[in-house]
């Protein structure tokens, strides 16, 4: 038996200034999101982003094919509602990072750990404040607690939709310092995510590619260029003012 889904019963997907930011109207009634809050999001890019997902599903609705859409519901359902939550669980991946997990051997993987991440706790050290000690083996190291605390701190101040981009950047990448770098635009999206698939890539090389575990890669690879995405809108000229104007 096939899913269900919802018919399309819009003609037209057109964006209007909300207070406090921007609304998607299908046909003339505003777009809510699944807990029946109002979609309302912060710059014109994002609400045009949500308005082009809808125009262009056919006659069903189809939730995987609007990227934009979902996090935004994410955020206004989730995230706002437990920000503080939301921010502790993003900051504790800082306790036991990908970063600071490396191999015992052999010594061309330990290289390559290496020469991809160390740069990032060099960075972390000297932009976030925060030093992260790597150490070898799986059995998590215990964290400078001052490093842990300015981590949190940086997270904790994000706002709401932000946080629901950095929350899939980290999640996805299992590091907090590769989801704060890929935040910060620290390298590009793409290399981000490379290096935070150096222990499957190296597996692969030794014991060949598995096709279901690439297409899970694949997916998680998208959610996380994705992700990016979604923050470049949020940040994206077409915000409204204190004053309701448009910058």
């Amino acid at each position: 038996m096939a899913e269900w889904a919802p018919k399309r019963f819009w003609k037209a997907a057109t964006v209007e200034i909300a207070e406090p930011g921007f609304a998607v109207s299908l046909d003339g009634r505003r777009v809510k999101t699944p807990a029946k809050a109002a979609l309302i999001v912060p710059s014109r890019a994002m609400a045009q982003a949500i308005a082009a997902e809808w125009a262009a599903q056919g006659e069903r609705l189809d939730p995987g094919t609007m990227p934009v859409t979902r996090a935004a519901n994410a955020a206004i359902d989730k995230v706002a509602v437990q920000h503080g939550e939301v921010a502790d669980m993003i900051a504790a991946y800082g306790e036991t990072d990908l970063t600071c997990h490396r191999a015992e051997g052999p010594e061309v993987l330990c290289a390559r750990q290496s020469a991809a991440w160390d740069p990032l706790l060099d960075w972390a050290h000297d932009v976030l404040g925060a030093r992260l000690c790597p150490a070898c083996g799986v059995i998590p190291t215990a964290q400078p607690p001052e490093s842990l605390a300015a981590l949190r701190t940086r997270v904790r101040a994000l706002d709401t939709f932000e946080l629901t981009a950095l929350h899939d950047l980290v999640g996805l990448s299992g590091s907090l310092l590769i989801g704060l770098a890929a935040f910060e635009g620290w390298a590009r999206i793409e290399a981000l995510w490379d290096i935070s698939r150096i222990d499957e890539t190296w597996q692969e090389e030794q014991w060949g590619r598995d096709e279901d575990a690439a297409a899970a890669s694949a997916l998680k690879r998208k959610e996380f260029l994705q992700a990016r995405r979604f923050l470049d809108l949020h940040h994206a000229q077409g915000r409204r003012g204190s004053l309701g104007q448009e910058t």
